[in-house]
């Protein structure tokens, strides 16, 4: 009898092990990499993200987070994605201008520039990006912007002239092509590496969020930033769309619950966040101010050339998502 209890717990225990194995096995794990610090509220975003995915799918899909660029610098995220390197990412949509206009219709200067305006534009142009991202084997899961950008500089500026032969940071096309308007020299850099481009003046001035500079302590080799809005950039998180649907279906809709809530949360903590890090950016020694008259003028004429080089880039399927915008406003 002894040695049939010992027997009968031996099968116990083995079949309890097979079933964690067998359950350990089930488990999905996708890395989703990210340029961005691990604080930047964009990546503690996709945290919670990630965070509410695990929970809701019951363990079943694991997302990991690398933060600040250590598995693959911003440029390189979209093209590991669509291979399989990871299975899902987070870029600063406007990288991909060149691929295609629409990734880079929210840096046009000036078209949207407060957070409702910049929401109307998003719900225009989503689907387009959309079916994009659908070609090239990614399904897009959120987007959430970077607040109002401004004109950061290490010398005063009063007008745009003010900015000619000075080294511009240029992180998409549409910085580079504002550097050509006004006649700045565009070094492209991209975030993780800007701290180091900044103190050792590799840069000189840059268009880009309060958050970025709180981010990399910008107040260490910049005093001035003048608050120009020009317009607010999103980040787009997407998965390979085979890895997607790999899933099951609880699975698939617990990854797209999150997703939304994640979009819904990121548009508001941005919003709240982008009066704090302008205070925030004062009370380190930065001159913080509007910009002059003429150099709000000077922003505005190189955004309307701007609008008609997209519109003329994107063609008519462009042009079909501005008049949606405008007609939403």
């Amino acid at each position: 009898m002894t040695r049939l209890r010992t027997i009968a717990a031996a099968l116990i225990a083995g079949g309890l092990a097979a079933l964690s194995a067998g359950t350990a096995s089930a488990q999905t794990k996708w890395n989703l990499p990210t340029g961005y610090p691990q604080d930047n509220f964009h990546t503690e975003n996709i945290a919670q993200f990630a965070k509410e995915v695990d929970s809701a799918s019951g363990g079943k899909l694991l997302i990991t987070v690398h933060p600040g660029a250590s598995l693959f610098k911003v440029p390189e995220i979209k093209r590991a994605v669509m291979t399989g390197q990871a299975q899902a990412g987070e870029v600063l949509m406007s990288v991909h201008e060149n691929e295609d206009p629409i990734f880079g219709i929210d840096t046009v200067p000036f078209l949207a520039t407060s957070y409702p305006a910049a929401k109307k534009l998003w719900d225009a142009s989503r689907p387009a990006v959309e079916k994009k991202l659908d070609s090239q084997g990614l399904k897009l899961l959120f987007a959430v912007p970077w607040p109002p950008q401004g004109l950061f500089s290490k010398t005063a500026v009063t007008k745009v002239e003010d900015l000619k032969g000075v080294k511009w940071r240029a992180y998409n096309p549409g910085t580079s092509r504002i550097a050509a308007l006004v006649g700045a020299q565009p070094v492209t850099v991209q975030q993780a590496e800007l701290a180091q481009a900044l103190a050792t003046g590799v840069v000189a001035a840059l268009i880009t969020s309060g958050a970025t500079g709180y981010d990399v302590k910008i107040w260490e080799s910049v005093p001035y930033f003048y608050d120009i809005q020009a317009w607010l950039p999103k980040n787009m998180v997407f998965v390979n769309k085979a890895a997607f649907e790999a899933l099951d279906k609880p699975t698939q809709e617990a990854v797209l619950k999150a997703a939304a809530a994640a979009e819904a949360r990121g548009w508001k903590t941005s919003e709240e966040k982008s009066t704090w890090f302008l205070k925030e950016l004062a009370a380190k020694g930065m001159t913080v101010a509007p910009p002059s008259p003429e150099l709000k003028a000077g922003f505005e004429k190189v955004g309307k050339d701007l609008t008609a080089d997209w519109e003329k880039k994107a063609g008519e399927n462009g042009v079909a998502i501005i008049k949606a915008y405008e007609a939403a406003k």
